[in-house]
C-alpha cells in the first residue's frame, strides 16, 4: 500500500494531507494565521497533484490512478471542510453558533467531494463551486481580521462558511482552474501565506 506513494502525484498529495494536518494543530494550539499559511500550500499541492497526474496519464496504473482520486478528495476534505470548521470553532471559542456552521460546513465539502468523485465534470465544468475555493476566501478574511470589530469576526467567518457550503451543493456551473489561473492562484498562496505567517508570528 506504501508504494502508492510512491508515486509523483499521489506523493504531493499525501505531503498536502500532511501539511493540513499541522495546519489544524497550529489552529487548536491558538495560533490560526500561522495554520493558514501552512494550509495554503496545502492548496498549491491539490491544485499541482492534478497537474502531475494528467502529465503521467498512460504512465499510471488504474489502481495508483484511482487511489490517487480518492486521496485527493479526502486531502481536500481536510483542507477546505475540516481546517476552516476548526479554525473558525477556535475563533468564535466554541459557540453553538460556530460549531454548527463548521459541522455544516464538512458536510457539504463531503458531499461535493463525493459528487464529484462519481459525476465529474463532464461538460468541462464544476457542478457546484469547489472546496479549494474556501482558503483563498477563509485568507482573505483573515488578512483583513485587524481592521474588523473582534466581536463580529467570527460571526463574519461563520456567515462566508455557510455561504460557501450552500455554494458547494448548489447547481451552478463553475469552470476549471487552467493556464493563467495557476500562475495567480500560486502567486496568490505565496504572498498570502507569507503575510499571514509574519502577522502570527508578531
Amino acid at each position: 500500500m506504501i508504494r502508492l506513494l510512491v508515486d509523483p502525484a499521489n506523493a504531493i498529495t499525501a505531503m498536502g494531507l500532511a501539511l493540513s494536518s499541522i495546519g489544524i494543530d497550529f489552529s487548536i494550539a491558538g495560533f490560526p494565521e500561522i495554520g493558514m499559511a501552512i494550509v495554503l500550500w496545502a492548496l498549491l499541492a491539490d491544485h499541482f497533484d492534478g497537474v502531475v497526474a494528467r502529465r503521467m496519464r498512460g504512465s499510471r496504473s488504474a489502481e495508483t490512478a484511482e487511489v490517487g482520486k480518492n486521496l485527493d478528495s479526502l486531502a481536500d476534505l481536510v483542507s477546505a471542510g475540516i481546517f476552516p470548521a476548526v479554525t473558525l470553532i477556535v475563533v468564535g471559542h466554541g459557540s453553538p453558533l460556530c460549531v454548527v456552521c463548521g459541522a455544516v460546513l464538512v458536510v457539504a465539502s463531503a458531499l461535493r467531494l463525493s459528487f464529484f468523485n462519481v459525476v465529474g465534470s463532464p461538460t468541462g465544468r464544476f457542478v457546484g463551486v469547489p472546496t479549494s475555493w474556501v482558503m483563498p476566501v477563509t485568507a482573505i478574511v483573515f488578512l483583513l481580521r485587524p481592521t474588523l470589530p473582534e466581536s463580529i469576526f467570527a460571526k463574519l467567518f461563520a456567515f462566508l462558511l455557510i455561504l460557501l457550503a450552500i455554494l458547494h451543493v448548489s447547481p451552478v456551473r463553475v469552470p476549471k482552474t487552467a493556464g493563467f489561473m495557476y500562475l495567480v492562484v500560486t502567486a496568490f498562496c505565496v504572498v498570502a501565506s507569507a503575510a499571514l505567517a509574519f502577522r502570527g508570528a508578531s
